[in-house]
C-alpha cells in the first residue's frame, strides 16, 4: 500500500525536527520517515531523495550582477558561465565567516542558496551595498526550493525525468603560502557543473552529491516523478549524518563569530586568493600566507552517548581542565556511530584525549575525503 503524500510529494508519515527540537535551524524539515539509520544507508549505498526546501534562497537579476557579486564576495564571479555553479563567502572586516550561499547564473538572474535564517541577513548586506549598481536583489524562497537525490543509482534516477547528468566538481589546487603572482586562474576556484530542467530548475553535483534547485510550483512533479521510479524519501538526519562524515561544514551549526575560511576549509570551494580586495581580504591574506590558521575542522567520534544525548551545537571540547574548541554538528552515523564535526586550536594532536559534556571523544586522523 502506497504512503499518502503531501502537497510537496514527500509522505506525510515523516517525523519533523519541529516535533523533537523546535528550537533547531532545521526545524521545518523532516527528520525521518521511520528509520533514519535506514536512510542513511540508502543515501550512501542506494539512491534517496531528500526535502532540504527549508534553505532560503536570494534572486539578484540586474546586468551588473556578476560584477557587482564578484567585489562584494570571495569568489571569481566576472563572467561566470551560465550552467556553472559555485560556493561564495560574506566575510566581516576582520576576515571572519558570516555568511556563506552556493550561487547559480541562469544569464539573467544569479541564484544563491543560503541557510535556512540566513537570507535576510544576506540581503540586508547587499541592498546596503547596493548604491547605483544595476541590481536588483530580492528574497525568493518562496519561488525556488532545494531538494537532495544522494546515492549512487543517483544519476540512473536524475536521468529518469530526462535531465542531463552533471560532471564531477572541479577545484582549483589551494596553493602554498607566499605563492607567485598568476598561481590562481581568474576563474571560480570550486565549480559545479549544472544542468538544467525541462520547463525550469537546475541541478548541481556538489562535494556530497546532486542539489536540485528547482521553482516551488513544480515540487509535487519532481518529487512524484522520482518518488515513482523508486526513489526513497529520507530525513535531513539522514543527510546530515553523511555531511558530518564527509566533513563538510554549515554556517552557523560548525561556525562561531570568529572562524576564518581556512578554518574550515571552505578556500578550495569558496575563497579565490588572487582576486581584487573585498571585505576581509587582507586577514585571509594574511593567515595564508603565514600558513597557520590557529584553529582546524576535525571529525570526533565520541564514545558512549545515545541519540537522544548528542552534544548540541557549541558544546564545549576540552583536554584535561582546557578547552580547545567547540562542537558543531552531531549525528549517529550508520557505520561510524556517534561523531560529530568541531573546531579545535590547531595545535591540539591527532591523538589527545579528549571530552565532550560526558562523553570521551577522539579525533579521526584519517584525511577528509577529496583532501591531500
Amino acid at each position: 500500500m502506497s504512503q499518502p503524500v503531501s502537497t510537496t510529494g514527500f509522505p506525510t508519515t515523516a517525523v519533523t525536527v519541529a516535533a523533537l527540537d523546535p528550537a533547531a535551524v532545521d526545524a521545518p524539515a523532516a527528520a525521518h520517515y521511520g528509520d533514519p539509520l535506514r536512510e542513511q544507508r540508502l543515501l550512501a549505498t542506494e539512491v534517496g531523495i531528500v526535502d532540504r526546501s527549508h534553505h532560503e534562497v536570494l534572486a539578484v537579476p540586474g546586468e551588473e550582477r556578476l560584477s557587482w557579486l564578484h567585489n562584494l564576495t570571495t569568489q571569481h564571479l566576472l563572467e561566470l558561465p551560465r550552467g556553472v555553479a559555485t560556493e561564495t563567502l560574506v566575510l566581516s572586516p576582520h576576515g571572519h565567516v558570516e555568511q556563506h550561499a552556493t550561487l547559480l547564473d541562469d544569464a539573467a538572474t544569479s541564484w544563491l542558496v543560503t541557510e535556512p535564517g540566513a537570507a535576510a541577513g544576506l540581503l540586508d548586506f547587499l541592498t546596503k551595498m547596493q548604491f547605483l549598481t544595476r541590481v536588483e536583489p530580492r528574497e525568493a524562497s518562496a519561488e525556488q526550493a532545494l531538494l537532495s537525490l544522494l546515492g549512487p543509482a543517483a544519476e540512473q534516477a536524475l536521468a529518469g525525468l530526462g535531465v542531463a547528468v552533471p560532471g564531477p566538481p572541479e577545484f582549483t589546487p589551494v596553493p602554498g603560502p607566499k605563492f607567485a603572482t598568476g598561481a590562481v586562474p581568474a576563474r571560480p576556484t570550486g565549480r559545479y557543473d549544472a544542468q538544467e530542467f525541462p520547463g525550469g530548475g537546475w541541478v548541481w553535483r556538489d562535494r556530497l552529491g546532486l542539489q536540485l534547485l528547482v521553482p516551488r510550483g513544480q515540487l509535487p512533479e519532481v518529487v512524484g516523478a522520482l518518488r515513482g521510479a523508486g526513489v526513497a524519501a529520507c530525513g535531513i538526519w539522514a543527510y546530515e549524518a553523511l555531511r558530518a562524515a564527509a566533513r563538510v561544514p554549515r554556517i552557523g551549526l560548525d561556525t562561531d563569530h570568529r572562524t576564518l575560511p581556512m578554518e574550515i576549509d571552505l578556500v578550495a570551494p569558496a575563497v579565490h586568493l588572487e582576486k581584487g580586495c573585498y571585505r576581509g581580504q587582507e586577514t585571509v591574506a594574511r593567515v595564508h600566507h603565514l600558513g597557520r590558521p590557529p584553529r582546524r575542522l576535525v571529525l570526533l567520534h565520541l564514545d558512549g552517548v545515545t541519540t537522544d544525548e548528542l552534544p548540541a551545537s557549541g558544546t564545549p571540547v576540552v583536554a584535561g581542565e582546557r578547552g580547545v574548541g567547540f562542537v558543531g554538528t552531531a549525528a549517529r552515523h550508520y557505520e561510524l556511530g556517534p561523531i560529530a564535526l568541531a573546531v579545535v586550536r590547531r595545535n591540539v594532536a591527532d591523538d589527545a584525549v579528549l571530552r565532550v559534556g560526558d562523553a570521551a571523544a577522539a579525533i579521526d586522523p584519517t584525511v577528509a575525503p577529496g583532501r591531500s
